[in-house]
């Protein structure tokens, strides 16, 4: 594993539009940066593959434990969402994603820094962009990377475990918040449901309906939504009037609903106290940080770095942001390696129930926050 520094493209903000990555920059820095890159042994790249099957293996037996033994308090999970948890986990509607953070350094067993399982962004970047950039840079490598058409596939695998065709065919709404990062998630896996033969219709979240007489839910065209795609947390809905209409409506929603054991970051505590001899998996502990001499305080619920404090033997850092009123875990602090002074964090993609590809975003500090920049990656 080996940070490499390259020759950007001269047309690569142009390039990367025209693929659908139109958030490439922020305040004048790139977020998408191809001046550097990765470069990995396939050994290395197996690892990272293997660790990522085995870490997805070890959280549908978390999940099951939480359900049989009903943990939701632990989690914070509210009463009104335990229902619409057990009956996606026993339906088993389909799951479409889910993305691994991962700290590696090429020597020791990868080390799983928490699920994003449930709304998960980066996809194009770690789908198109990067491989864009390998076919135009470095046509004669490889690159972890089989997101595109594990994609495609899966929606077809779909089809017979989805509500029945219309007179069109299946359609699937997609909806998320109005935000530049998850529109443009939500557009490309639409753009992947597209190439499978799905009819795909794109609305905000704010505009799903609910039309209480015919018991569903429906579009600004009066159209009834049975297959929802939404890139909004369950969390949140679960505390919204939407959670209230979802099994009366019948309609499939992926992620399931289950999705909330797992993007709840008190899951790495429960893998923890499950599998304490495996090589993937950090201590970690509700309420405090035991014996632990270096650690990292996380909110229950998060995103993007937000209030996630830093303890090291030579620093505390204490995040910001609007998040900690569930609780918090404490994880032992990852030995991330430093790379020409920034630190990257692998996320390395599940779709459906296979590890299928990663990308690398990488930071000046510990945390990965919504200003790290996403680096391509290769390998022999």
């Amino acid at each position: 594993m080996e940070r490499k520094v390259t020759t950007a493209r001269d047309d690569w903000k142009a390039r990367v539009e025209a693929r659908g990555l139109v958030w490439h920059s922020a305040d004048e820095q790139p977020y998408w940066h191809e001046g550097v890159h990765y470069e990995f042994t396939g050994d290395e790249i197996e690892k990272i593959e293997r660790a990522t099957n085995e870490l997805h293996a070890l959280c549908l037996n978390a999940v099951q434990v939480v359900i049989d033994e009903k943990r939701y308090d632990q989690l914070r999970i509210p009463p009104t969402a335990i229902p619409l948890i057990e009956s996606s986990w026993e339906a088993e509607p389909p799951s479409l994603y889910g993305r691994f953070d991962l700290a590696y350094d090429g020597v020791s067993p990868p080390k799983m820094l928490e699920y994003n399982a449930d709304t998960p962004t980066s996809l194009l970047e770690a789908s198109v962009i990067q491989w864009d950039w390998m076919q135009d840079r470095f046509p004669k490598w490889d690159q972890f990377n089989a997101l595109h058409e594990s994609l495609i596939a899966l929606w077809r695998e779909f089809q017979p475990y989805l509500p029945a065709p219309g007179p069109d065919g299946h359609v699937v709404h997609f909806s998320s918040m109005d935000d530049v990062e998850d529109a443009m998630t939500s557009a490309y896996i639409a753009e992947t449901a597209a190439l499978a033969g799905y009819r795909v219709k794109m609305l905000a979240i704010d505009d799903i309906g609910w039309n209480d007489l015919a018991r569903e839910f429906r579009d600004l065209d009066e159209e009834r939504i049975t297959t929802l795609f939404k890139l909004y947390p369950w969390e949140w809905m679960a505390s919204e009037a939407f959670a209230a209409h979802v099994l009366p409506s019948e309609s499939v929603v992926i992620e399931p609903a289950w999705k909330m054991i797992l993007s709840n970051k008190g899951i790495l505590p429960i893998l923890w106290e499950l599998n304490p001899d495996s090589p993937y998996l950090l201590p970690a502990y509700f309420d405090d940080p035991g014996d632990m001499f270096e650690w990292v305080k996380k909110p229950l619920l998060s995103r993007e770095g937000a209030n996630v404090t830093v303890h090291t033997m030579q620093d505390h850092i204490e995040g910001k942001g609007s998040y900690g009123a569930e609780g918090f875990i404490f994880q032992e602090l990852a030995a991330i390696p430093l790379f020409d002074g920034r630190r990257p964090v692998i996320g390395s993609w599940m779709i459906g129930q296979s590890a299928a590809g990663m990308g690398i975003r990488e930071s000046d500090g510990w945390v990965t926050d919504n200003t790290s920049r996403f680096v391509p990656h290769i390998f022999r």
